[in-house]
């Protein structure tokens, strides 16, 4: 065990100048996940979509979304990522595979692409995930925002996404059914 102040050898986290390298040479994996909630029988009743501010104070809607670190696995990255912006009492229900609905691949030059982040070229697995506890956002997010398929699915929420992440999230809905 490491001693307070000491870094971790192997905690699969870069620093702040090795990412920026990084994200310059290659493509770099992330999760991202459309919290639900579903009746008894499954159906999607409720999606949660996330308000942010980013680094320059702009508000946006967004998806719980995260790196995946070096030897981590997708479930294990995905549960992190869930806890760390909905919070420890959301209780997401991982599925028993985790196969994702989409692959999102992210290009930093609009147009190469339906999805745009201007950081870096990323991959992305995107997952739809029931959550049954309280969610009570965490870390840059400002909060959860519970609405109906119907509501997650216009025009309106879509233009609050940045980098395509509003046809994401109409994907998610068209892979359980509810677009």
């Amino acid at each position: 065990m490491s001693s307070v102040g000491t870094p971790d050898p192997n905690s699969g986290w870069l620093s702040d100048d090795e990412l920026a390298d990084a994200r310059r040479r290659l493509p770099l994996l992330y999760v991202e996940a459309v919290p639900v909630r579903v009746d008894g029988t499954g159906i999607v009743t409720e999606v949660g979509v996330l308000l942010r501010a980013n680094a320059a104070g702009a508000i946006s809607r967004t998806l719980v979304s995260g790196r995946v670190m070096f030897g981590e696995s997708l479930r294990d990255a995905l549960y992190r990522h869930l806890e760390k912006d909905l919070g420890p009492m959301a209780f997401p229900q991982l599925p028993p595979s985790p196969v994702p609905f989409s692959v999102a691949e992210y290009f930093p030059l609009p147009g190469l692409g339906q999805y745009f982040d201007e950081r870096q070229h990323a991959v992305s697995l995107a997952y739809v995930i029931p959550v049954t506890g309280t969610c009570d956002p965490r870390q840059d997010a400002l909060e959860l925002t519970w609405m109906t398929p119907q509501e997650a699915a216009s025009d309106a929420v879509s233009a609050e996404m940045e980098g395509g992440r509003g046809s994401l999230l109409r994907a998610a809905l068209a892979s359980v059914g509810r677009l």
